[in-house]
């Protein structure tokens, strides 16, 4: 997060003072703002350029929020890790870079410029009377946005969600296939047999559908950045998959955890099983990677 101290880029007919910036690119994108790149470019009223775009919001000298849409992606990403690092960076994109100066932010932003008024949406332009700004998804009541930001957050917090769960909380179902729609602390059945009892869960149909439609996406390529795969610890790789209703996130070499619309707030782990590996080697080979 920076705010820089001198105007930075044009916001119509003003001036912006930098508060953040994010990437919108098919690997990296906002995925608060949709399922996919496309979609979340449709968010913001962009077609989906293959090469993407970096966003930077900020305030103009009046406080009224502005999302600039620059096409150099490259400056946009440098600016970004050098604040991630805790360095200073004075994100100065070039005018000739400007794609669009949207009124309004994509995004909840918690803080603001100093010695300007506060935060608000800029006057309409009486010449697009229906162009509404822009505005966050609600997060605030589960749904596809809360969704989406419940799998970045185990995404980035992987270690910590994966230390919670005990392999042994994962039974095979009626197949032995522990991969298709087994979720640790599903719906448990008691069966007699030789030996004494013996627990065992039923497939969790939520989760069967997330895996039988990830599968077809190997068949059937999906909208751009609906599976995107990123660096994780040793030669593994973090994926992300997203559908009509559900996200998903895996470790190509451990498990992986589902959220649904239908199921507020609930985390479904899935186990490994003997299909799951396959699963996500194919997956990894189709999805999209930051450069």
């Amino acid at each position: 997060m920076a705010v820089t101290d001198d105007a930075a880029v044009a916001a119509g007919d003003d001036a912006l003072y930098v508060l953040t910036a994010v990437l919108l690119t098919p690997a990296q994108f906002p995925s608060v703002l949709g399922d996919d790149y496309p979609e979340a470019c449709e968010a913001l009223s962009l077609l989906p350029d293959a090469e993407g775009y970096g966003l930077v919001l900020g305030q103009d000298s009046a406080g009224a929020r502005w999302t600039v849409v620059v096409d150099d992606v490259s400056l946009v990403a440098v600016a970004i890790a050098s604040w991630d690092c805790g360095m200073e960076y004075d994100l100065s994109p070039d005018e000739r870079s400007v794609v669009a100066a949207l009124a309004g932010w994509p995004l909840a932003l918690a803080v603001a410029a100093p010695g300007v008024p506060a935060p608000h949406d800029p006057e309409p332009d009486p010449g697009d009377a229906d162009a509404a700004p822009l505005t966050p998804p609600d997060t605030e009541t589960w749904g596809p946005a809360q969704r989406r930001l419940g799998a970045d957050e185990i995404a980035l917090q992987w270690a910590v969600w994966r230390e919670q769960i005990d392999d042994a909380d994962f039974a095979a179902d009626s197949d032995g296939d522990g991969a298709d729609g087994e979720a640790a602390g599903g719906e448990a059945a008691k069966n007699d047999g030789e030996g004494g009892e013996k627990e065992t869960r039923k497939p969790h149909g939520g989760i069967q559908r997330v895996l039988a439609e990830a599968r077809a996406y190997i068949d059937a390529p999906p909208p751009l950045g609906r599976v995107r795969s990123s660096f994780a610890s040793g030669e593994a790789r973090t994926l992300r998959a997203d559908g009509p209703g559900w996200s998903m996130v895996a470790r190509t070499d451990d498990i992986a955890f589902v959220l649904l619309d239908e199921e507020p707030g609930e985390v479904l782990p899935v186990g490994r099983g003997p299909e799951l590996p396959a699963l996500l080697e194919a997956l990894d080979k189709m999805a999209v990677r930051p450069s």
